[in-house]
């Protein structure tokens, strides 16, 4: 369960992010990128950072820390920017952030060959597992701190929470967008990847992930009938995917293949 802190000061917008994220001073002294529930593409962006955060973390992967954040509207009032006294007002509660790297670096898609292409298969392995269609030389969504690679922004991975006809069909699909994922030339060992990784996406791993959804997040989808079965839809939709066969780990070791 992520730790929850407060907002107490707005630092600035990050205005390459679609949703107008944020650098936020908290309770804690420390500073996150806060993502806004109240932002254009709604709280299921927080739903998939949030579970794909957390679940990469437990996998090892290098993810900054998420937090759930306290957010008053009243944070907002000397703000001169009408668009983000609005973002502001509209967040007020729970909302979600990662942990503020400070001088981390864009990671550079020409210089690909100089991961690890044991981290690039496991990096490569989970965004075809929560299908994050990010994570392009377009969009790379990896950054460089303390000669470190870190993985940022899940908010567009697990889109098919977006609609919900036939999701546990679609659970079972490939991922053919990985094709595309900037990582992908130097995923090598992505047979070992999945042998590594799957094992540990357990069932208790999944559940325990989507228990910590907030309630306030779950709000709006007349699809299920209160917020248990809302919750137990991802947790089986998770749950295929993971199962074997693993369509999308062929898929990737496939679309590999073609890019070497």
């Amino acid at each position: 369960m992520p730790r929850t802190v407060t907002a107490t000061r707005y630092v600035t917008p990050l205005r390459e992010g679609g949703s107008l994220p944020a650098i936020i001073e908290a309770d804690d002294d420390g500073f996150y990128v806060l993502k806004f529930r109240g932002a254009g593409q709604g709280p299921k962006v927080l739903i998939a950072e949030l579970i794909c955060g957390e679940i990469g973390r437990a996998l090892g992967l290098p993810i900054p820390e998420v937090v759930f954040v306290e957010l008053d509207p009243a944070l907002g009032r000397n703000e001169p920017d009408e668009e983000i006294q609005a973002l502001i007002n509209a967040s007020a509660g729970l909302n979600l952030a990662l942990d503020y790297l400070p001088g981390a670096l864009a990671f550079d898609p020409l210089s690909t060959a100089t991961v690890d292409p044991v981290l690039a298969s496991h990096v490569v392995w989970f965004d075809a597992f929560i299908t994050n269609v990010d994570r392009t030389p377009n969009n790379v969504n990896l950054l460089w701190w303390h000669r470190k690679l870190w993985l940022i922004d899940h908010g567009a991975a697990l889109y098919f929470h977006h609609t919900w006809t036939d999701y546990l069909v679609r659970a079972r699909s490939p991922f053919t967008a990985i094709s595309k994922h900037v990582l992908l030339p130097v995923a090598s060992r992505l047979c070992e990847a999945d042998a590594t990784l799957a094992p540990l996406v357990t069932r208790a791993l999944i559940e325990q992930t989507v228990a910590a959804i907030p309630a306030e997040w779950l709000q709006d989808e007349p699809t299920f009938p209160d917020h248990d079965a809302y919750r137990l839809a991802y947790v089986d939709y998770l749950l295929n995917r993971i199962a074997k066969p693993r369509t999308f780990v062929e898929e990737a070791i496939n679309a590999h293949a073609q890019r070497i």
